[in-house]
């Protein structure tokens, strides 16, 4: 699939043999909001950081509209991005990272074809917007920008940052087509405004969806996530952190058996995936330090670890985990809920048990029950658990990427995270 990515009619670049032409601004074809926030930030963002949004909304589009069916291995897809950039000869000499990098992430054969653009009038309208209200207001200022995607992890992460002391944060949320994630990121930011008198401006939500969409396993989310925190982080001259909290045994992302089922889970803090991201972030410019504080923790570690034990337990069941959340509502339910049974779901039931806490989520189904797919997974992973040798773990966690640092530590965790998922399912054995 060859796509070519355009900011407006005035663009008459064509890519050769290109497939789709995609219009960023085309409500008919791709919608966000990125500029529709009134930002109070203390310094406009930089040109490249504007680049990296806009890649990571050309590849999140090229991996909704391709489906992984029609590639040869119903899989693995060619992928062919023609994009415009403001900094064309840095992103060209960092072009072989970013493709690596991309298919790491979605498992996927990226090539990106960059060529030079200048501002769009949507950038130069919010631009000087932003130059009026800066000359009559204060702007903010934030050390670190963080990521709050209303799931468990990020909820534990940004309760530990506050207790903490820190105030001098912002979070960053992204959500997308379906309502679900939404309503779960109101609750988490609604709660930790009252416990801790934060204001509205602590708080960036952010949406972005593909009209007609085809392709669900979207792997390359998190990098569009990530590109939003990022580029709100050049538009703060003292913030050098961005926090990523999720627990080290998800982070790993290693199958308990070959089958691709919950293939919709991602890479996103993967140990080789992160050290590709700081990378590229430094050959283009962009000082930030990321650091995901429960590399080395798992899920029911951090709940049991958690600052303020009161905050979190009023708030589990404000949070989402499950990779299609949305999954109620296509069986005739009014609430997005949680499915129960894929591995995101089981790893949080597994987390929730060793932490021994008590769970009012609503789950549409937690016995593995209903229908073939949840059956199917809990035959998939109690055969991984059998399969499961630990003296084998330190090969077991270099399958989905070379990890060099720490691995010891790694397997370790590994370890641990099979121990709370096997003591959960041991019910239904």
């Amino acid at each position: 699939m060859i796509i070519n990515f355009v900011h407006s009619d005035k663009d008459i670049y064509i890519a050769e043999c290109e497939n789709l032409r995609i219009s960023y601004n085309a409500a008919k074809q791709f919608r966000y909001t990125f500029w529709q926030h009134d930002f109070s930030c203390s310094s406009w963002f930089s040109d490249t950081g504007i680049d990296l949004l806009y890649i990571s909304f050309s590849v999140f589009i090229a991996d909704r509209l391709c489906k992984r069916e029609d590639a040869s291995d119903n899989w693995s897809r060619n992928i062919e991005l023609h994009i415009p950039v403001l900094e064309c000869t840095l992103w060209n000499e960092n072009v072989l990272l970013l493709q690596n990098t991309l298919s790491f992430l979605s498992g996927d054969h990226w090539k990106i074809v960059f060529r030079p653009r200048e501002k769009s009038d949507i950038e130069v309208f919010a631009e000087n917007r932003w130059k009026k209200k800066t000359h009559s207001e204060k702007t903010q200022m934030f050390s670190m920008v963080s990521m709050l995607s209303g799931g468990m992890d990020s909820l534990i992460g940004a309760i530990d940052l506050l207790e903490a002391g820190k105030k001098d944060i912002l979070f960053i949320s992204h959500y997308g087509g379906g309502k679900g994630t939404k309503e779960f990121q109101d609750r988490v930011i609604y709660s930790l405004q009252t416990e801790y008198e934060l204001l509205e401006d602590n708080f960036l939500q952010f949406h972005a969806s593909v009209v007609d969409g085809v392709e669900d396993t979207t792997r390359t989310r998190s990098f569009m996530f990530f590109s939003h925190a990022i580029v709100m982080a050049t538009a703060y001259s003292n913030c050098s952190k961005m926090i990523i909290s999720e627990n080290g045994f998800i982070s790993l992302n290693i199958p308990l058996t070959f089958s691709r089922i919950g293939t919709s889970s991602t890479r996103t803090t993967h140990p080789y995936y992160m050290t590709l991201i700081k990378e590229l972030l430094n050959n283009v410019g962009i000082t930030l330090n990321i650091y995901n504080p429960y590399q080395f923790k798992t899920k029911g570690e951090m709940l049991i670890e958690c600052k303020n034990q009161e905050i979190l337990n009023a708030n589990i069941a404000n949070t989402m985990s499950c990779s299609h959340p949305d999954v109620g509502r296509h069986r005739g339910e009014k609430e997005a809920m949680h499915c129960g049974y894929c591995l995101p779901c089981t790893v949080r039931q597994a987390a929730l048990k060793r932490a021994n806490m008590s769970d009012t989520s609503r789950y549409y189904d937690r016995q593995f029950k209903i229908g073939d797919e949840a059956k199917m997974c809990l035959n998939s992973y109690l055969q991984g658990l059998d399969m499961f040798q630990s003296k084998q773990t330190f090969m077991r966690i270099q399958m989905n990427g070379p990890i060099k640092e720490h691995v010891e530590e790694l397997a370790n965790l590994y370890n641990r995270g099979i121990n709370e998922i096997s003591s959960y399912l041991e019910e239904f054995k």
